[in-house]
């Protein structure tokens, strides 16, 4: 027999579980199910028993918010049904994007480029560059050229993700003038890879990372970021840092097309995590990137940037009402667009990344070219693989 529980009882007893171990003769058994530890509900809420009178869900911030997504039914969700269908949702929608992010500059400032060190690192150079992307706003990063390939080559906009910015990318050590161990950490040196693959690689800074931090960040030492004041401030003044990124990685474009050695004609970005929202935004954007390298974060948005803790810099305001994370990914189309995922992403979950990749694939067909869209899952974590994303590049660049 059962007797109901008032919210009085729970909020008394601040669990379901301080509940029962109160209530005499009541147990998960008799409440029609069994004790289970550290359960995953149906409903997203974590804990032991289910709650009958459906206050704990009623409760749970992150319920709450699935719930909410739940109730929308997105605006411009890809709903083509041929090449020309298509095309026109995808005006519409880069558009919309466009305006979520709040907007990209009207215009282009000079670069006022600066090379400021230039080094032979045996197998390519490595230049250190400094330009301009707006009013107010300098980027830095490194042009690598490899020595044994036919110029112009194809290049590659390189973007960090969290942790020391473009060092773990390009494998620094304790500063740029030596190199650490290959292989440590999530990104896996990709930046190195990239130039090793034999293409020109500008390795870009993201805004908050690295060199282009706040002073409290540097103070804090080279792992952290001032991603959460800079992205929050961006809310305030109507605007993204999903935003600012992209227009930094357009005009790293603007640089490379000056470049004599860059065929401008041939640019891909690439990245893992922060620097997988840059590469895919990017390219969802600007029509010149003629393919996209998106590792450890191409997912639903439900599956992972609702339900999970993450950088603010992840989120742009009313998206969902337009469209998911897929629905992105169709504003690349017909151009190349690869994303992997490792089957052990606590932060980017394998089964969303399985749905949202089997809806890009999808809108790829409907474009009539399913062999512009790559999908790979390896046995890792959350961190940079590339073994089939180079196969994938190289077949496209």
């Amino acid at each position: 027999m059962t007797r109901k529980i008032r919210r009085r009882e729970f909020l008394k007893h601040g669990t379901l579980a301080g509940v029962l171990a109160t209530a005499g003769g009541l147990t998960t058994r008799s409440l029609g199910a069994e004790p289970v530890a550290d359960a995953t509900r149906d409903d997203g809420v974590t804990g032991g028993a289910p709650d009958p009178s459906g206050l704990e869900a009623r409760l749970d911030s992150q319920a709450f918010c699935v719930a909410v997504y739940d109730t929308i039914t997105p605006a411009l969700a890809f709903d083509a049904t041929d090449r020309a269908s298509a095309r026109r949702w995808q005006r519409r929608a880069r558009q919309r994007v466009l305006e979520r992010i709040g907007g990209l500059p009207a215009t282009r400032v000079p670069l006022r480029t600066e090379v400021i060190d230039t080094r032979d690192m045996g197998g390519y150079t490595r230049e250190k560059v400094v330009f301009d992307t707006r009013e107010h706003l300098s980027a830095v990063g490194y042009l690598l050229l490899p020595k044994d390939r036919p110029r112009p080559l194809p290049a590659i906009v390189a973007l960090p993700g969290h942790g020391r910015g473009v060092a773990d990318i390009l494998g620094f050590g304790a500063d740029e003038s030596s190199q650490g161990p290959r292989g440590v950490g999530y990104a896996k040196e990709y930046g190195l890879q990239c130039v090793e693959h034999g293409y020109a690689v500008l390795a870009l800074e993201q805004l908050a990372f690295g060199m282009r931090r706040d002073a409290a960040a540097r103070k804090a030492g080279p792992t952290e970021n001032s991603c959460r004041p800079a992205a929050c401030a961006a809310l305030l003044f109507g605007q993204t840092m999903v935003g600012w990124r992209a227009w930094d990685a357009m005009r790293a474009i603007d640089y490379l097309a000056s470049r004599p050695e860059v065929d401008a004609k041939r640019v891909a970005t690439l990245g893992a995590s922060g620097g997988g929202t840059t590469a895919l935004f990017t390219a969802a954007l600007d029509e010149r990137v003629r393919a996209a390298v998106v590792s450890a974060y191409f997912n639903t948005f439900r599956d992972s940037i609702v339900q999970i803790s993450h950088c603010p810099d992840n989120y742009v305001p009313g998206l969902l009402h337009d469209m998911e994370m897929h629905d992105v990914a169709g504003l690349v189309a017909p151009r190349a667009l690869f994303v992997e995922s490792g089957r052990n992403d606590r932060i980017f979950p394998i089964a969303g990344s399985e749905r949202a990749a089997a809806t890009a694939r999808r809108i790829y067909e409907t474009f009539g070219v399913p062999e512009q869209f790559g999908y790979a899952q390896h046995d890792g974590a959350h961190e940079f693989n590339g073994v089939a994303a180079f196969e994938f590049l190289a077949r496209r660049l």
